[in-house]
Parts: structure tokens; C-alpha cells; sequence
């Protein structure tokens, strides 16, 4: 794989690529790799922002199922008392 050398990054960018490597307990090669990729789009769909939003979801267990479906019961029937 050929190497490529980038002259002049300002401060900042050096600091945001350095903290984002150390966050992801990876290397900056890596870091500075993947965002070439993602700013080319390549390897993934443009239009895919799970990664993005990849904090606030998660698999449920069949435990964490069953207990949803339990809380939210009561929410399968209509009492007609409350249409009135």
C-alpha cells in the first residue's frame, strides 16, 4: 500500500484527529484513514448514519424483551369508558 505524507496540518486538526485515536483506542493512521474513507465515501453507503447515532441503541436480550412486552401490556386494549 502506498504511503502518502500530509504537510502542514494546522494545530487544531492535529489535536481533534489525536483525540478522536485516543477516544477510539486506535492508531492516527487508522483514524486518519477512515476519515479519507468516509469523506470519499467509500465502504459504505453515503446515506448510512448508524455509525453516527450508534450511542443511543442497542440489541435487546429476550430478558429485556419480555419485559417491555410486560410493562407495556396494558396498552393492547381499548377501554371504552375512555372514549367518552
Amino acid at each position: 500500500m502506498k504511503s502518502i505524507t500530509v504537510h502542514g496540518i494546522d494545530g487544531e486538526t492535529e489535536k481533534l484527529i489525536n483525540e478522536r485515536a485516543k477516544s477510539a483506542g486506535t492508531s492516527v493512521n487508522k483514524i486518519v484513514k477512515e476519515l479519507l474513507a468516509k469523506a470519499l465515501g467509500l465502504g459504505k453507503d453515503k446515506n448510512d448514519h448508524r455509525d453516527e447515532f450508534s450511542d443511543l441503541f442497542g440489541l435487546w436480550t429476550e430478558e429485556d424483551e419480555k419485559q417491555f412486552l410486560e410493562a407495556v401490556k396494558d396498552l393492547e386494549s381499548v377501554e371504552p369508558g375512555d372514549w367518552r
